[in-house]
């Protein structure tokens, strides 16, 4: 097997990635042992390995067994993020296993793979092969004191060296070799940054071995404070152990996806950019972590956006995403030099979207900010300020126009999410306030609530339809609707609402998957080609189905989709017709919503249960 050979394998298919990470960054490993998406050192750094959107350009790191005929499994270690690649075939199984070391102290950055020949005489390749700065950069590579160092053309910044327990040569491709393993040896390697003013560690298979174990435990014992036992307890302990993932240790921030250039039609243009903490998403991760008791997440993050509320002097300044250190996203560019995903193009990194008015983020932003209190740790007094004069700023301009929360590129409209997210804002500010005797204009607010409650009701119904329409003056059907019972604004069995959810299922559901909206039936959403279904959205109506009683087909469409996440239990952000993922993955919003509803349905039955006794 020579490296042209591995470079000329085809994508793989969403779904058939599996996730590691550090708390710091993430690594996407997919098909026969290769790394195709790694980021280095934070999460929105350029990438190193980008060959999930060129498979030649794009760079990897791939450890593959030479096995005619082999088929692949992947898993988790339980209860951590240790990944196990298994190859089995009819003349032996090989197995590499794939993590990041993360033991909750301040410990180096490192990726640490392991391959091993669990039956028969197993012959590998392994080739590293960084590309820099989203391949842009020509790469050095060169041998120094049993390593292989890498580092990009004219720059010292970052030099990643790999230390490995076989020898490696140096190819036009990068780091390359080919090595025998006998049943039961093991041949490991590392990459880890490498630095020139500091003693340069020795890594062995005992710092592996070590490492490992370090790993796992780190993982087993922060999974343990889960408090969540239910019936899908396997389920929703992957999620939230994808969802840790996703969040930064040092900086408290949380990730939408850890990557970027997965398409949402493949061929498509609709290709984002996920890597940034959107207030959106993070606020609902943090409710998704909350439920499980894990408050620890949520007081970080909180630290984190209390400093972003520091940095403003209007909330109208709030952006709706930060990179993970908090500094502002100020723009977007496309990778024209890669081919994208199956030939998916742009490829975008960053976002254009920074400056929309999405008056949706106030309410998921202040509901979380309510349960944390009740949860987590009581408001302190310069937080609460800064939450007032957010108030003020829902209550001015709760009537706009905005761009929604599918952030659409046309025009701006009165969205009915929109809307409900200002009632939530006000009402969850209302409630901390009484609940904490906190200084606030409670008749002003209160009075502003109920105009909003009715302009709810009386302008986005639609008698026609007979349902809540996407937005003011439409007959149109938006799963973002199905929010609507979740946060408390309307009752699960109020006839109005049964009502919509019976238009939104005609119009937006298969079976169990939810479309967000019809693409240009709804409204011109600026872009070319088709959405699939969210997965997210079929979670909230898996919700909404328990809330309003119907327990059977509830749990009938919990156990159907949770057969659309991959064999490691990962969900991507949508679905395509066939069933396969689309979309970045992991994405938070999904794994969130699974937690919400598992813990809601779960507690439901529990209740049936105990009525029938």
């Amino acid at each position: 097997m020579e490296p042209h050979e591995l470079k000329n394998d085809h994508y793989p298919r969403v779904e058939e990635y599996g996730i590691i990470g550090d708390l710091q960054t993430t690594a996407l490993v997919g098909k026969k042992g290769s790394i195709d998406c790694l980021c280095w050192p934070e999460f929105d750094s350029p990438s190193v390995f980008a060959a999930h959107v060129d498979r030649k350009k794009g760079g990897r790191f791939q450890i593959c067994p030479d096995l005619d005929g082999m088929r692949e499994k992947k898993m988790y270690l339980p209860d951590t993020n240790v990944l196990l690649s298994r190859f089995l075939a009819d003349s032996g199984i090989a197995e590499v296993s794939d993590f990041m070391l993360c033991d909750g102290m301040d410990s180096k950055q490192a990726l640490v793979r392991r391959a091993k020949a669990v039956q028969g005489h197993i012959r590998f390749a392994v080739l590293c092969d960084p590309r820099f700065d989203y391949a842009r950069k020509q790469t050095k590579t060169e041998q120094y004191d049993g390593r292989i160092l890498f580092s990009p053309e004219g720059n010292t910044d970052l030099i990643l060296q790999l230390s490995s327990s076989v020898p490696l040569d140096i190819t036009a491709d990068g780091a390359f070799a080919t090595f025998t393993l006998d049943e039961g040896e093991h041949a490991w390697f590392v990459l880890e940054e490498y630095d020139s003013t500091a003693e340069t560690p020795t890594r062995s298979y005992q710092f592996v071995s070590d490492a490992f174990k370090r790993t796992a435990n780190f993982w087993r014992n922060w999974i343990a404070k889960s408090q969540y036992h239910g019936r899908w307890q396997e389920a929703v302990n992957r999620s939230a152990l994808a969802l840790k993932l996703l969040t930064s240790r040092k900086h408290g921030s949380i990730v939408a996806a850890p990557c970027f250039g997965f398409p949402c039609e493949i061929g498509g243009e609709r290709n984002w950019d996920y890597r940034f903490t959107w207030i959106r998403d993070a606020a609902f991760t943090l409710y998704g972590l909350m439920r499980l008791g894990f408050t620890e997440e949520a007081g970080a993050f909180m630290d984190w956006l209390h400093n972003r509320c520091a940095e403003i002097k209007d909330w109208g300044e709030l952006d709706i995403m930060y990179h993970v250190d908090g500094s502002r996203v100020t723009d977007e560019t496309t990778l024209d030099h890669l081919e994208g995903y199956k030939q998916s193009r742009p490829i975008r990194i960053g976002s254009t979207n920074i400056g929309q008015l999405q008056l949706d983020i106030f309410g998921e932003l202040m509901d979380s900010i309510y349960l944390y209190d009740k949860y987590g740790t009581p408001m302190a007094y310069d937080t609460w300020n800064h939450l007032s004069r957010m108030v003020e700023f829902v209550r001015e301009h709760w009537d706009q126009p905005d761009a929604g929360i599918w952030e659409t590129r046309s025009a701006t409209r009165k969205f009915l999410y929109s809307r409900v997210m200002c009632w939530v804002a006000i009402d969850r500010a209302i409630r901390l306030a009484r609940k904490r005797s906190l200084p606030a204009p409670l008749s002003e607010w209160e009075t502003t609530r109920d105009r909003i409650y009715q302009s709810v009701h009386e302008d986005l119904w639609n008698s026609e339809r007979q349902a809540f329409g996407q937005s003011e003056g439409s007959n149109a059907m938006d799963a973002s609707a199905l929010v609507m019972p979740l946060v408390k604004f309307i009752s699960p069995q109020d006839p109005k609402w049964l009502s919509t959810m019976q238009a939104i299922t005609q119009d937006l559901v298969t079976d169990s998957l939810v479309y967000r909206y019809r693409v240009n039936e709804a409204f011109p959403d600026g872009l070319q080609g088709a959405d699939g279904t969210f997965t997210l959205c079929s979670f909230w109506l898996i919700e909404c189905t328990a809330r309003s009683g119907d327990l059977k087909s509830a749990r009938y469409l919990f156990e159907k989709i949770l057969s659309y996440g991959n064999e490691v239990g990962l969900f991507s952000e949508q679905l395509a017709q066939n069933g396969e993922s689309l979309g970045n993955i992991p994405q938070a919003f999904t794994h969130l919503a699974m937690i919400s509803a598992a813990y809601d349905l779960d507690r439901r039955l529990d209740r049936q249960t105990a009525g029938g006794k």
